[in-house]
C-alpha cells in the first residue's frame, strides 16, 4: 500500500506505454480472458455492474473492474461478486512494483491497479472481464486489454483538458478504446459498439467512426420490463445497455434469467434505498457529484416520491458547481443539513452556508460528518427517509458508517477504509 500510495504523485497520465511494458514483462495476463470495455461520461459503473451480474448468472466466471471505490480498494477488483482478498492484492501490487523497476517505468496509481486486475483475473482463470475505463478510452490503461465489445454509456463535457473541449472530441476519445488500427479480431469478427445515452448527432458521428474502423454498431431500445433496486430512469437505460451487450456476447442468452438477475442487483451508493428490517426506508444514498447527475437524481425523486420534500444531508468538493446543484435540488428539499468529511478537498461548511443563502435557502443544521450526525438528522426527519448526496467521498463515508446496520451494504462488511485520493 505504501508503494501504491507513492504513485499518487504522478496523478493522471493518459497513455498506454507504461501499461504495455508492464503487461509484456508480466506475460500479457490481459490476453488470457475475454474483455468487454465500458466507457462513457456517466453510468459506467452501474452498466458494468449489471452486465457482470448477467454474465455470471449465465455461468461465466466473471471479473469486474470499476472505479472509484467507496470504502476499500478491494471493491474495484472482483470475481463473481467477491472482492480480491487483501493478501492477494498486496502480493500483486508488489509484483507490479518489481516489474516496473525491471522495465524502468513509473506507473500511476490507476495503471498499477489495472495491471493488478489483469494479473488477478488471469490467476483466477476467469472467462470474461467487464472493464470500466477510468478516463476516456483511447489512452486509458484498460485499453491494453483490447476487448471485442465496447459499451458507450453517455457523453458529456468532462476532463476537457485531456479529452477535448467538445462532446464530439470526447466521443472519439472514448470510442478509441477499440484501438487505432482496423478493428478486426483474430477470429475474423468485427468489434462491436453498443451505444446508449447519445443524441442523434453524436449517434451519427459514432456510426461514422465505427465504420471507419471496421466496427459494427448496435443502439438498444430502452426496455420497459426492467425492475431494479436502484431508483431512476437512467439506471433502466444502463441496464438496457447491459442486457443487449450480454445478448450479443452470450451464445446461451436467457432474457428471463437476465431480468431476474437485474431485479436483485443494487449498485451501491447510487439512488440506493437503505431499508430497515421492518421495511421502512431510512436513507436514500446518491453520489450525485455534478449538475448532470443531480438532474437525474431529481428526475428519480419526481417519479418515485412525487410532491415529497426531504431532509437532505449535503456535502461537496470545492471544485464542484455547488450553486447549480443546490438550485436544481431546492424544490425537493425541506431541510438542508450540511456536512464535510476530513478529506482535504471538501468544501468548508461556511462556504456551503453562503451558497445556500445566496439562493435564499436556510441551513437546518451543520456539522462534521459522523454516524452521530446522521442519527441526529434521521431523528429530525421522523419516519421520512433522509436523502444523502453531493459527493461520492461522503457516500463512501456513509457506507462505512452504516454498513453493519443495513443488509443492502453487507458487501462492505469486513473492509476498512483505504485511500481514495485518485478517484
Amino acid at each position: 500500500m505504501e508503494y501504491l500510495n507513492s504513485r499518487l504523485m504522478f496523478g493522471m497520465m493518459p497513455g498506454l506505454a507504461s501499461t504495455r511494458k508492464l503487461c509484456e514483462v508480466l506475460g500479457n495476463p490481459q490476453k488470457k480472458f475475454e474483455t468487454i470495455h465500458v466507457v462513457g461520461t456517466n453510468g459506467k459503473g452501474s452498466t458494468s455492474y449489471y452486465l457482470a451480474g448477467i454474465l455470471q448468472a449465465h455461468g461465466l466466471k466473471t471479473g469486474l473492474y470499476t472505479s472509484p471505490h467507496l470504502v476499500n480498494l478491494r471493491e474495484r477488483i472482483r470475481v463473481n461478486d467477491t472482492p480480491i482478498d487483501e493478501d492477494g492484492l498486496n502480493c500483486l501490487i508488489l509484483k507490479v512494483k518489481d516489474a516496473a523497476e525491471k522495465v524502468q517505468v513509473e506507473p500511476t496509481f490507476f495503471e498499477v491497479l489495472t495491471v493488478v486486475a489483469f494479473l488477478y483475473y488471469a490467476e483466477q482463470n476467469i472467462d470474461v472481464a467487464v472493464l470500466e475505463a477510468g478516463l476516456g478510452g483511447r489512452m486509458d490503461s484498460t485499453a491494453v486489454a483490447d476487448g471485442s465489445m465496447i459499451v458507450v454509456t453517455s457523453i458529456g463535457l468532462e476532463h476537457t483538458e485531456v479529452l477535448g473541449n467538445t462532446e464530439s472530441a470526447i466521443l472519439k476519445e472514448k470510442m478509441g478504446v477499440a484501438g487505432s488500427a482496423q478493428s478486426i479480431l483474430a477470429n475474423g469478427c468485427r468489434k462491436t459498439f453498443v451505444l446508449g445515452g447519445l443524441n442523434e448527432s453524436l449517434l451519427n458521428e459514432a456510426r461514422v467512426y465505427a465504420a471507419a474502423h471496421s466496427c459494427s454498431c448496435v443502439v438498444p431500445e430502452i426496455r420497459n420490463d426492467i425492475e431494479l433496486p436502484n431508483l431512476g430512469r437512467h439506471y433502466v437505460e444502463n441496464a438496457s445497455l447491459s442486457l443487449k451487450t450480454a445478448e450479443l456476447f452470450l451464445k446461451n442468452f436467457d432474457d428471463a434469467l437476465a431480468l431476474k438477475t437485474l431485479s436483485t442487483r443494487s449498485w451501491a451508493g447510487r439512488m440506493q434505498k437503505l431499508i430497515e428490517a421492518n421495511g421502512v426506508t431510512k436513507f436514500i444514498l446518491d453520489g450525485a457529484h455534478n449538475s448532470h447527475a443531480v438532474r437525474r437524481l431529481v428526475e428519480a425523486l419526481d417519479k418515485y416520491y412525487p410532491g415529497q420534500k426531504f431532509h437532505c444531508v449535503f456535502g461537496a468538493l470545492r471544485d464542484k458547481d455547488v450553486g447549480e446543484m443546490l438550485k436544481l435540488m431546492s424544490p425537493y428539499v425541506s431541510h438542508w443539513h450540511i456536512t464535510k468529511t476530513p478529506y482535504p478537498r471538501f468544501r468548508e461548511l461556511v462556504d456551503l452556508k453562503e451558497e445556500l443563502e445566496k439562493l435564499g435557502l436556510r441551513v437546518a443544521s451543520a456539522g462534521e460528518f459522523s454516524r452521530e450526525y446522521l442519527d441526529q438528522v434521521a431523528a429530525s426527519a421522523g419516519d421520512a427517509p433522509v436523502l444523502i448526496t453531493g459527493s461520492l467521498y461522503m457516500i463512501g463515508a456513509t457506507v462505512q458508517a452504516l454498513k453493519n446496520d443495513f443488509d443492502g451494504l453487507r458487501f462492505f462488511r469486513g473492509m476498512e477504509p483505504t485511500t481514495n485520493e485518485h478517484r
